[in-house]
């Protein structure tokens, strides 16, 4: 079957940055170079984070190799930890309350493509982790997606509807010890 895509007519049509190219370049220099490093001091993080226009809260722990694609479209509350390896694709707002795990490798999302755009145009949407909220190691949530209050998304899981506060998402597959 031919494709009905003409990915070359692509324009990104309706998605904000939110910066200037000059703020861009510096963030992923400083990014690569400093930020994701293991010997970038926790409060270093927070700190660059701020400085690029992130709103984080106080006691927030983020540990070495997480990939933030614009602090300026992130805001984290008290006592947050994100974990090792975690990356946070924002190329919209993504929310996330007090409290909260995001643990190692987990992945959020706010883009996407809408499939029936001939030219595969952003179909993007913002995340919310609401307080207390655990998202296990290497989970995957999608974009438009509010993660309930005290709520636990499992090890692994791909998300792509709300999680219901202190509901507990899993897959139906069990492995046995």
């Amino acid at each position: 079957m031919a494709s009905t895509r003409d990915l070359r007519g692509f324009t990104g049509a309706g998605y904000e940055i939110g910066r200037n190219k000059v703020v861009q370049a510096l963030w992923m220099l400083i990014s690569g170079t400093v930020f994701v490093r293991w010997w970038c001091p926790a409060k270093l993080r927070v700190a660059i984070l701020r400085a690029f226009g992130a709103k984080i809260g106080e006691g927030v722990l983020i540990r070495h190799r997480v990939r933030i694609h614009w602090p300026w479209k992130l805001t984290i509350g008290d006592g947050s930890w994100i974990g090792e390896g975690a990356w946070l694709l924002n190329l919209e707002p993504i929310t996330i309350g007090a409290n909260v795990c995001i643990s190692q490798e987990a992945f959020l999302c706010t883009g996407s493509h809408d499939r029936h755009s001939p030219t595969f145009e952003f179909d993007n949407g913002p995340i919310v982790i609401e307080d207390g909220a655990w998202i296990a190691a290497r989970a995957m949530i999608l974009r438009g997606v509010t993660v309930g209050v005290a709520a636990t998304v499992s090890a692994g899981e791909s998300v792509a509807t709300d999680v219901p506060p202190g509901e507990v998402r899993r897959s139906t597959a069990r492995v046995v010890p």
